[in-house]
């Protein structure tokens, strides 16, 4: 068992309309919501100005497996980003299961009393903190890094 990595780590959950963006301490305690950053074509360069401002170790970049762990069409375009995210800031990034985030996500702002509508702005940010909670949880309990590492110069599957 290894021991834990410490440093900043950013969460990243990727939609379609929007990108959740949460962080964690150099501890790994408590992941905080950051951001929500508009999916377009400068999400990228929003995102390496975030990684600029905390510095972070890694990126940790959800990857939307269907109930089966099988590839959905949100896969590719998740993989694709976390690519491009690599190529731009050269922090590393890992790709982590994150079925449910966004389902629980929605949870938590529901019991928080918030309508799904009102909730909209900031559901992809409670996404990514739920996602990179989960993952530096993980790496604590099992003792190595969650997910896989993303690489320049590997075909995705």
């Amino acid at each position: 068992m290894s021991a834990w990595r410490r440093g900043v780590r950013l969460g990243v959950d990727v939609g379609r309309a929007r990108v959740g963006v949460a962080r964690c301490d150099p501890d790994g305690l408590l992941a905080v919501p950051v951001d929500t950053v508009p999916r377009d074509e400068a999400s990228i360069d929003r995102i390496a100005q975030l990684a600029a401002e905390y510095e972070p170790m890694e990126f940790v970049v959800g990857l939307p497996v269907n109930l089966r762990g099988t590839d959905t069409a949100s896969t590719a375009d998740a993989r694709d980003f976390a690519v491009a995210l690599l190529a731009r800031t050269g922090v590393a990034v890992r790709l982590v299961d994150e079925r449910l985030s966004t389902v629980t996500a929605h949870a938590a702002l529901r019991a928080s009393g918030r309508t799904q509508k009102n909730s909209r702005s900031i559901v992809d940010q409670v996404a990514a903190v739920v996602l990179l909670q989960q993952a530096i949880d993980t790496e604590k309990s099992i003792g190595n890094p969650p997910g896989a590492l993303v690489s320049l110069d590997e075909e995705p599957p």
